[in-house]
């Protein structure tokens, strides 16, 4: 039988020498009588001699399990120094095997959750982390201890210090680690920079997660997590743009569509936050698709609200305020994702004003569309505003460059006439001239065209 191949933990690969299995086979069950008599120094004293000749013979199938079998008698006699002195021990032993550690410290990550009080529990992990330190054939054992010692903080109420263990994994570059526990530790990172108010670290962290992952099967109650995480990210930042289209994407999720209750309570947050985000290009494209879905349908009423911003007429104010209000300013879910204007909180209040200013810069999109030249007090009038109140709201639009105007202040008047580069101006007007000139050249031959048939036709006739 060829000698296998071991890898130690300096990095050399060496053959085995011995195989020790049947020593092995006659040591370990001899060893565990001993422990179960109470001579746990002695069992331990067999193996420790046994696992040097099977480390030093390079045999890692039998120094795995002399490994496992010490952790297990320690555990199992419940002397905690001895599990701990010997993990410690065992992982610095000089041209120890890679395989044999990791056999090992598998062994004692399942003892974390049977430790008999928490004090000890922490000691375990310590010392399963300090022999994981730098080992990258234990990442993941070490990612996992890492991510219960910071829920273990959390429970203590310290989620600044979790949060900072926690981001000390840097789980995106662990190749032995599954794609979806790797995305479970990043929202957890996610989740608890969140608890601590890091809103940039967690849009860093955010960045680490492709959302294409979300497309593969059994991953639905992550991809809710993560959009729910980004919602309450980007409600802090008041980018009611990308809530909406995480809304969206939430609302394409099949566990959503299949509940009709929450497709629709969903899709009426696509709709609010769709039209509190400002106008450009994106907002404008996304309010015609979604305009479109047939989904829509089920919630007439918000179907009507997102219409008014498509159609190209002014939306009065306070007849929205009659129609909708009383309607969107209650608090229904409880959910402060979803209770978009509920007059019970701050941030309800400041999307409803937020609404208002939406409303007032659709229609003064709307007055530039039909109008080049207005007096302020007629668009004030049409804005049911103040004039200072007009004026602000036309600077900042002109300001965004949502619209082009300029503003006569003496003589009060709005001019919506594009300013158009000289360049562009020149371009302009020698593209009229050349078409003119197209047209007067066309027009002098079909009236030579004309004469040269009118003239002939007319010999034809005296000659006749």
């Amino acid at each position: 039988m060829p000698a296998e191949n071991t890898v130690t933990d300096s990095g050399r690969i060496v053959k085995m020498e011995v195989d020790y299995s049947g020593t092995c086979d006659e040591k370990i069950p001899q060893c565990e009588t001993l422990a179960k008599e109470g001579k746990l120094s002695e069992a331990l004293d067999i193996l420790l001699s046994l696992e040097k000749q099977a480390r030093t013979g390079a045999d890692a199938h039998s120094t795995s399990r002399i490994l496992v079998t010490i952790v297990q008698l320690c555990f199992q006699s419940k002397d905690w120094n001895a599990l701990f002195e010997n993990i410690m021990l065992l992982s610095k032993r000089r041209s120890q095997i890679k395989m044999a550690v990791t056999k090992m410290v598998q062994e004692a990550v399942t003892y974390v959750e049977k430790m008999p009080d928490r004090d000890l529990t922490l000691k375990l992990i310590e010392t399963l982390q300090t022999v994981t330190a730098g080992k990258i054939y234990v990442e993941v054992e070490r990612a996992r201890l890492t991510h219960r010692l910071a829920l273990m903080k959390e429970e203590d109420g310290k989620v600044s210090e979790a949060a900072t263990i926690l981001q000390e994994l840097q789980v995106e570059t662990f190749g032995s680690m599954e794609k979806k526990e790797k995305v479970e530790l990043i929202l957890e990172q996610m989740r608890l920079c969140l608890a601590r108010k890091d809103y940039i670290r967690t849009q860093i962290i955010s960045k680490k997660i492709n959302t294409k992952f979300f497309e593969e099967p059994n991953t639905e109650e992550l991809k809710l997590k993560f959009y729910k995480l980004m919602i309450e990210l980007d409600q802090h930042e008041g980018s009611y743009l990308a809530i909406s289209k995480h809304f969206r994407a939430i609302s394409n999720t099949k566990s959503i569509q299949d509940d009709p209750a929450k497709r629709q309570q969903v899709l009426k947050c696509v709709v609010l936050y769709l039209v509190l985000a400002p106008y450009d290009n994106e907002q404008s494209d996304l309010v015609h698709r979604v305009n479109a879905e047939k989904n829509l349908g089920d919630i007439p009423r918000y179907k009507e609200l997102l219409q008014l911003f498509v159609t190209m007429e002014l939306i009065k104010w306070s007849a929205l305020c009659d129609n909708y209000q009383s309607e969107l300013r209650q608090t229904l879910s409880g959910d402060s994702s979803s209770d978009v204007f509920t007059s019970s909180t701050e941030d309800g209040n400041k999307r409803w004003q937020d609404l208002k200013k939406r409303v007032v810069e659709h229609n003064i999109r709307i007055i530039a569309k039909y109008y080049t030249r207005i007096n302020l007090k007629r668009m004030a009038q049409l804005l049911d505003l103040p004039e200072g109140e007009t004026e602000e709201f036309l600077s900042n639009l002109v300001v965004n460059k949502t619209v082009q105007a300029k503003t006569d202040r003496l003589a009060q008047i709005i001019n919506f006439a594009k300013h158009q580069d000289p360049n562009d101006l020149l371009n302009e007007w020698v593209n009229n001239v050349s078409s003119l000139m197209q047209l007067v050249s066309k027009t002098t031959h079909l009236i030579n065209k004309e004469e040269m048939v009118h003239k002939h036709m007319h010999q034809t006739t005296v000659h006749e």
